[in-house]
């Protein structure tokens, strides 16, 4: 939907460029004037303008309000003194309470593909069953713009034009705005010459041919099209809009369910379009059905980069005042946050007092060994320091100037709106986080031997606010890190053979990810008569892949413990065998994978975004990954590899020897939600990871002894 046109300008610097140039080229429009637009009671011209805007971003008002002075009516007066206001659902604030007569929020694959066929996925009974639970942010759109057709309903206005917030209005405008309502009211009938007409509008699918030959002149819409962020209704089709309610699925998507039964037009190019230089908080249902079917396939995932920001921040409060969730506040708005620790590593503390270039973090939230350091020492150091207290501190808030503090209190109804307004920072689409307090951690110097148990060699690591990979770095090691807990665990699930097949712990997994030119099929899971089970990556030419393969997952998410799997994988290049903790929303990972071109190492890796669940960060591309020499072939004997996995330390093991560890902010934060646990063989579009393919090696296969995960009790 309006993703496809936010990525294909946001690909490319060329493509920038030119979005740049179109956006100012608009200004030299010397034809501002039309008179498609009135301020009287004509009935023949567009009388109002409703904007649906959201009240926590007054820029986009700001914005959309310059952009509608530009154009003027026929009377001379800008289209700003006929517009409303129309103060949109807010996502963040919505209670979740739905008139079901207005809104169902949910809608299938088959509705999906109604509008936007696609060769790869069928239209049949399981498109028809699949449901799609809209997202708050679709539910909150789709709300706002049923609230404008009740007004535009129960107005005497013939025609209304309605925007979103982030539009603006094309080089020629009023010019093909007039042409194209001319030609539309003069062909109309009595009354009311449409229902809707699209000024903003993306279509998919094929269409005819019919609109070349039609310069000037508004059109019928012959294939499916994204957008409800301009278009024009009248009277009548706000009221056959209204009849037609309950809207099911995101708002464009429904409104193209809807044509046959409304008049609907175009103009013959989009002269309305969406900005793409302004952050979306938007949020799509389909994306991930996309994905998990095969037919969505991005180039790269997204990369986090660091970005200029204000500080560095020095965060106080007394116990359970909020201190956890501001230090996660700040991590999701892109800050390298250390918090809650009685005192920095000495490297840290000694870089931060003396200004050093080499500090690793820019925002220190509780932590114990800044408590008695004085404010005023802090500003002399650090003009542009900014300070949070979460519980009054008048002494010493004092002693800053009064912009640079910030008094937080747990109480506060919006800390997003006043925590961003100080940083000068984009409203975060994720709620606030909301957790308990952690007491300060007490920390000690980590000793030489931790993470250089074995052979191994750091690949290169993606760039994020959350990882830290400055050489001699070695992390945050707390002094209770859950270490050894042998005599305190409980076996939760475990995998042996045919009986697991029917465990209702597991299930087969049945779809792909972008990344993998292969879609798993329960199919290539198979159990051999010693109970050893087989995955099986073979050339198999499905509708999204021309390669099926194997994975086994279990059926809830699991937080912390030791996850042990004794298998064997395959050495055929170009194929992956993983063992990995895995989550969405936000993106967490925790890595075991072997690489088929060379199965003497294991690599290992970790992917964090913070947040807590819900939050719509899945920032990561590489991960931060380290190859480890095993000192042997994995694919010629079956051994046991582990993840051990506590609050504070994450531990890998081969036959139950310890070859890797890490500590907090080594060069992560340690994962710290739930997530699956998954072991598959896969075929990696990275050529650069695992090779090229050997196709005379399939079809290959990835064993599996037995897998047991343990909590502690």
């Amino acid at each position: 939907m309006l993703y496809l046109m936010n990525r294909k300008m946001h690909s490319g610097f060329s493509k920038r460029l030119l979005y740049r140039l179109i956006t100012q080229a608009r200004l030299l429009d010397v034809k501002t004037k039309s008179n498609s637009f009135t301020s009287s009671e004509a009935g023949d011209a567009i009388q109002r303008i409703y904007i649906i805007s959201l009240d926590r971003k007054p820029d986009r008002w700001r914005q959309v309000s310059r952009e509608l002075k530009r154009i003027r009516s026929r009377s001379g007066a800008s289209l700003l003194s006929i517009s409303r206001r129309f103060s949109a659902i807010d996502a963040r604030y919505f209670d979740g309470k739905i008139d079901n007569s207005m809104l169902r929020p949910f809608f299938s694959l088959a509705d999906q593909l109604r509008v936007e066929p696609n060769r790869l996925v069928k239209n049949d009974a399981y498109a028809k069953a699949l449901r799609i639970e809209m997202t708050p942010q679709e539910i909150a759109v789709a709300l706002s713009h049923i609230e404008v057709w009740k007004s535009v309903a129960a107005s005497n206005v013939p025609y209304t034009l309605i925007l979103e917030d982030d539009v603006y209005f094309q080089y020629g405008f009023a010019r093909d705005m007039d042409v194209a309502w001319r030609s539309i009211i003069d062909h109309g009938s009595e009354g009311s010459a449409f229902d809707i007409l699209f000024l903003s509008f993306q279509e998919v699918g094929i269409s005819s041919k019919t609109k070349k030959s039609q310069a000037g002149l508004v059109r019928k819409p012959d294939c499916g099209i994204w957008q409800a962020s301009g278009y024009v209704l009248s009277l009548k089709g706000a009221q056959a809009l209204l009849k037609m309610l309950p809207v099911y699925g995101p708002v464009d998507l429904w409104l193209n369910l809807q044509f046959e039964g409304l008049d609907v037009f175009l103009t013959r190019r989009p002269i309305i379009e969406q900005r793409v230089d302004v952050p979306s908080t938007n949020s799509y249902s389909i994306m991930p059905v996309l994905s998990q079917i095969g037919v969505y396939t991005h180039e790269k995932p997204l990369i986090a980069t660091k970005h200029k920001l204000l500080g560095p921040i020095f965060a106080f409060g007394s116990p359970s005042s909020g201190l956890t969730g501001l230090a996660m506040a700040l991590s999701i708005l892109g800050y390298t946050c250390c918090s809650d620790v009685t005192e920095l590593p000495e490297q840290e503390q000694y870089d931060l007092v003396t200004r050093r270039h080499g500090r690793r973090f820019n925002a220190y939230v509780n932590v114990g060994s800044l408590r008695n350091w004085s404010i005023r020492d802090i500003v002399k150091l650090y003009p542009d320091a900014r300070f949070i207290f979460t519980t009054l501190d008048v002494g010493r808030a004092t002693m800053a100037r009064q912009e640079n503090v910030l008094f937080l209190s747990k109480e506060h109804q919006d800390k997003w709106a006043v925590l961003s307004r100080f940083l000068k920072c984009e409203y975060p689409a994720s709620s606030y986080p909301t957790c308990d307090d952690i007491d300060r951690q007490v920390t000690i110097k980590r000793g030489d031997s931790n993470n250089r148990l074995t052979t191994y060699k750091q690949l290169r690591f993606d760039t994020s606010p959350w990882i830290i990979s400055s050489n001699g770095w070695r992390g945050i090691t707390i002094a209770k890190a859950d270490g050894n807990v042998k005599s305190r665990t409980k076996i939760v699930a475990a995998w042996s053979g045919r009986n697991s097949l029917d465990d209702p712990q597991w299930k087969l997994r049945d779809d792909t990810f972008p990344d993998n030119l292969s879609i798993f099929t329960p199919d290539n899971v198979e159990i051999d008569s010693q109970d050893v089970t087989q995955l099986t990556l073979r050339e198999q030419t499905t509708a999204v892949r021309l390669f099926t393969s194997a994975a086994i997952v279990t059926q809830q998410k699991l937080l912390f413990g030791k996850f042990v799997a004794t298998l064997k994988p395959t050495n055929a290049r170009g194929l992956v065998t993983g063992m990995f903790l895995y989550r969405n929303s936000p993106r967490q990972e925790i890595d075991i994978e072997f690489l088929g071109k060379d199965t003497t190492k294991m690599l290992v890796n970790v992917f964090y975004n913070p947040g807590l669940e819900g939050t719509k960060l899945e920032y990561g591309y590489r991960g931060t990954p380290v190859l480890i020499d095993l000192g042997f072939d994995a694919s010629k004997e079956f051994h046991q590899y582990e993840i051990e996995w506590h609050e504070n330390i994450l531990r890998w093991h081969v036959d139950g020897h310890v070859v890797y560890e890490r500590v907090q902010w080594d060069p992560t934060p340690i994962p710290n939600l739930p997530m699956e646990f998954n072991v598959n063989i896969w075929y990696s579009r990275s050529k650069g990871l695992a090779g090229e393919i050997d196709q005379t090696k399939l079809p290959t296969h990835s064993k599996i002894k037995s897998i047991q995960i343990m909590n502690r009790y």
